[in-house]
């Protein structure tokens, strides 16, 4: 089996790279022989000889051993998992819990929305979509709207308010264990 990956990556590389297997001969050092044996699995190459394929091609050693490539990840609106929304509107789940490290909040805030005074672990970041937002961490009050973008450390109390005349969207994004899956402010 890995033998037969490295194979199809770097003929798939070779491909991508629009190169020939003499041109990849002459950039490696190899023989044309020995790289089809290679690109149809009837050789495995040694990690200097990979090493040399993987510079003729111009990547590094590592992609011509990558298990397989996963799929993209794709999390269609309407499949979006509903959240509890602290801040009186509705939140989604943008990435669907598809992301290891992250999670990203989209919420629509209705005017006079608020998540209170609270705090949590974690960076969390704010991008406002649309609307008018007071984002209150401390002593510090600012005033955001549209294509504004705010982080803060959340372990300082921290609210934030729609205070304009129409619903706001904020886009929310933060670690995916960072802080309780019910809150979206």
């Amino acid at each position: 089996m890995a033998g037969e990956q490295v194979g199809n990556e770097i003929r798939r590389w070779r491909h991508t790279r629009q190169l020939t297997l003499a041109q990849v001969a002459q950039g490696s050092g190899l023989n044309v022989g020995y790289l089809s044996q290679i690109e149809n699995c009837k050789a495995v190459p040694s990690l200097d000889a990979l090493r040399s394929i993987a510079s003729a091609l111009d990547v590094p050693a590592a992609w011509l051993l990558v298990d397989a490539t996963p799929p993209p990840r794709v999390v269609r609106a309407g499949e979006r998992p509903v959240l509890a929304d602290s801040l009186g509107g509705t939140a989604t789940e943008v990435d669907g819990g598809t992301a290891r490290d992250i999670r990203i909040i989209e919420t629509l805030v209705p005017v006079g929305g608020r998540t209170g005074v609270h705090a949590h672990t974690g960076d969390e970041h704010h991008y406002v979509l649309s609307g008018r937002f007071r984002m209150t961490q401390g002593e510090h009050v600012i005033e955001v709207g549209p294509g504004d973008y705010l982080a803060w450390d959340p372990t300082i109390p921290h609210d934030v308010e729609n205070f304009g005349d129409e619903p706001g969207r904020l886009l929310l994004i933060y670690p995916r264990h960072g802080r309780r899956a019910d809150s979206a402010g």
